[in-house]
């Protein structure tokens, strides 16, 4: 048996080598396809949301982080849409002040990681690892990137600026 597979595989393997050159002829050329329309659509939107509900900050309270020694969960009854984006406050009062202010109040580069973005890539923030820095709510992916930005925060913001205003030129805006 062994003998007649080998055989089989002799007698197509011309055959079978043009084959697979033509399939992965074929799939680099849809790969290609592939980019060149993925280009076009931007799947990342310009704030960080809960894929599920669509809430900013995955329902924390935006000004909470500022008055608060630790971020409170926001409530639905507290919603305000603001740039097409959901977001929950813990109380009126939060909500209101975030409604006259809401730069001051959301997080830096729309909730992506500050660390990533200093190093060139968009990664979102894990509204738990955070830090206030010159009056401002900066998220991080992870404790070691906080850490990282922290090391040298000045240039690390320069650096994030820097990629945010080219990397966010291909974010969709929220609707």
């Amino acid at each position: 048996m062994r003998q007649k597979c080998k055989q089989i595989l002799t007698i197509f393997k011309p055959f079978g080598l043009f084959a697979l050159n033509i399939i992965f002829a074929a799939n680099i050329i849809f790969s290609f396809a592939n980019l060149a329309s993925a280009s076009q659509i931007n799947i990342k939107n310009k704030y960080v949301t809960d894929p599920l509900t669509g809430v900013a900050l995955e329902g924390y309270d935006p000004v909470s982080y500022f008055t608060q020694d630790e971020p409170l969960i926001g409530r639905p009854e507290y919603e305000l849409v603001w740039n097409g984006v959901s977001w929950y406050f813990a109380n009126e009062a939060n909500r209101e002040v975030f409604s006259r202010n809401p730069e001051i109040y959301a997080p830096q580069f729309g909730g992506y990681g500050s660390m990533s973005l200093a190093r060139g890539y968009l990664a979102d923030g894990n509204p738990n690892i955070y830090s206030l820095i010159g009056e401002r709510l900066f998220l991080f992916y992870s404790n070691s990137n906080k850490d990282a930005f922290l090391l040298a925060p000045k240039f690390a913001y320069l650096q994030a600026s820097k990629n945010w205003e080219f990397l966010s030129a291909n974010l969709v805006p929220a609707e």
